[in-house]
């Protein structure tokens, strides 16, 4: 059984494409192709070699095509694509960068938001440049359905190791129940806001909360919450919604999902 997780291509860049069988007998071979091997070879092999052995995996052959991939990014491609062939409860993750935490308040100005798909990386290593009161990491539309397991890992590792310069962290999830599996990935990384797609009734915010709190145990840093309104029947029940948690800061209108 093969795992596969990346891009590859030549227009692909800031990226790498991870193929992994496991099984055999001759231990961990690793190969890798491109540009970047000559300088970083030793650096990338090095890694997904350490991943590897913390899953306890010793015997796979992996193939390994960079396209300048930061170390944050390819630790994530690695474990997409080890997590497609196994299953563990453990997560690898690198140190988390000394600024990756903002402290963000209820009243906090978002007066723009800059969305990002969570499955590429080349769009969020400079998204910061761009001083947006807030980055939105999208897990939901943005994401093909085939991709959205690998932009798991790839959102959860740019909330601890990216550089967004002091933008406030937010990920829209998708609808629920998917997005109730979302949320192991990035509630206990730096972030501020979850925005809650398509939300029509009160109690899917209170099932998210409610796995918030579980998730984090005893942590009372608040991750507040933006339900995003983008039907007739989250308009009729918008105020339940919006009083369906302490940690709302605000309702977001979709409206080209809601004029459609």
């Amino acid at each position: 059984m093969e795992g596969i997780s990346g891009n590859r291509g030549p227009s692909v860049r800031s990226d790498c494409f991870i193929s992994i069988k496991l099984g055999g007998e001759d231990g961990l071979k690793i190969e890798l192709s491109g540009k970047t091997k000559t300088l970083y070879g030793r650096q990338i092999i090095q890694l997904v070699t350490e991943i590897l052995l913390f899953f306890d995996i010793r015997n796979a052959h992996v193939q390994i095509e960079d396209s300048g991939a930061l170390p944050y990014v390819i630790a994530a491609r690695t474990e997409a694509a080890l997590m497609r062939v196994m299953n563990s409860p453990k997560q690898f993750l690198l140190p988390e960068i000394s600024n990756a935490r903002r402290v963000s308040s209820r009243d906090s100005l978002r007066r723009s938001r800059l969305y990002l798909p969570g499955d590429h990386a080349k769009l969020m290593i400079n998204a910061g440049l761009y001083q947006a009161d807030g980055i939105i990491l999208d897990l939901e539309d943005s994401v093909a359905p085939e991709k959205k397991h690998d932009a798991r890992f790839l959102v959860r590792n740019a909330l601890r190791n990216n550089d967004f310069m002091g933008a406030e962290l937010m990920v829209r999830i998708n609808q629920i129940p998917l997005g109730l599996q979302d949320l192991e990935y990035i509630v206990n990384q730096p972030l501020n806001v979850i925005l809650i797609p398509k939300c029509e009734l009160a109690s899917q915010v209170v099932a998210i909360d409610q796995k918030i709190r579980e998730l984090r145990g005893d942590c009372t840093e608040p991750i507040w919450l933006m339900p995003i309104i983008e039907s007739a029947l989250g308009i009729i029940n918008s105020y339940e919604i919006a009083s369906a948690s302490p940690n709302i800061v605000a309702l977001a209108i979709g409206l080209e999902d809601y004029t459609a």
